[in-house]
């Protein structure tokens, strides 16, 4: 089996996949493909399409998935990677721009891990803070840990009402203001929070729709992937050419766990390599720079 559109891409781009040898000449896939196409190796049938929210009036990318026990088994995998034992915790998640639409992997994922947790506090606290900052209160006084997940804005709207005690509490973003305050840079964030939350550090999680795998970072924006998943950092201006680490350039992501659909993802994402393997994210492409992405979809 195999993925046609991505088979149909590295056919224009003339690559022989025979002939690859190594990891850095393998084509990645433009992340952008996810909107106007289907990127499976079969036609279905799926148990769902995850989507993204499709923000400024752009089109949503649609990642149609055949099994979702390899997404859970992904997701549970990293999770206790980094963290350890799920049933540890009481996870209590901040994601209103999420909560409010269908198709969102990410809500897919905690709603899972909720559930795993056998916390009866764990939940969705969409707008209801007052709720989440007395049931924080109640846990901190309790011998668990405490894992508050959510969204930029959402998180930075709780701390400006709310400032917890010093507890057993990790507090992790997944980013994006998603046009409901104004963008900060993620020191500006982080620092925010943990004089607000009283913690030594921010966690932050990385993925996408169109990946089955996350990436974490325990503090500082440097982030770590699960042993499946590997990140590249292309030339800003080649595609196919790979700086040394410590340059910024575009994002390539390895996500074995994408067994359905490609594996090899070519981001919009701007990212900087560390010698580790570790990564930190600088920003994103603008639209200007990847209309040459746009016209290969276009063509395929």
């Amino acid at each position: 089996m195999y993925n046609p559109v991505y088979r149909k891409y590295i056919h224009l781009l003339g690559i022989n996949p025979s002939l690859v040898k190594d990891i850095k000449e393998i084509p990645f896939l433009p992340v952008a493909f996810f909107k106007d196409h289907t990127i499976s190796i079969m036609n279905g049938p799926f148990e769902t399409v995850f989507t993204s929210s499709g923000t400024s009036g752009s089109s949503p990318s649609r990642h149609p998935v055949p099994d979702l026990s390899i997404y859970k088994e992904s997701f549970s995998r990293a999770f206790q990677h980094f963290y350890g034992d799920i049933t540890a915790y009481c996870i209590l998640a901040l994601l209103p721009s999420y909560l409010e639409r269908s198709g969102s992997s990410l809500i897919y994922m905690l709603d899972d891990l909720i559930k795993k947790t056998g916390c009866k506090e764990s939940g969705f606290y969409l707008y209801e803070h007052d709720n989440l900052f007395k049931t924080l209160l109640t846990l901190g006084t309790q011998n668990k840990k405490i894992l508050l997940f959510g969204v930029s804005f959402a998180l930075l709207d709780f701390a400006e009402k709310y400032e917890l005690p010093e507890m057993d509490i990790t507090v992790m973003e997944t980013g994006g203001m998603k046009g409901r305050r104004k963008e900060m840079v993620r020191k500006e964030l982080h620092d925010f929070l943990k004089e607000r939350f009283h913690v030594v550090s921010v966690h932050s999680e990385y993925g996408m729709t169109e990946l089955m795998s996350q990436a974490y970072s325990s503090g500082n924006g440097i982030f770590r992937t699960p042993p499946w998943m590997r990140i590249l950092v292309r030339d800003s201006y080649d595609p196919f050419s790979y700086p040394p680490p410590g340059h910024t350039g575009g994002i390539n992501v390895i996500d074995l766990a994408n067994l359905y659909s490609c594996a090899f993802i070519e981001t919009q994402d701007l990212g900087r390599l560390q010698p580790d393997g570790s990564f930190t994210v600088e920003g994103r492409y603008d639209h200007s720079d990847i209309r040459g992405c746009n016209l290969m979809v276009q063509e395929i």
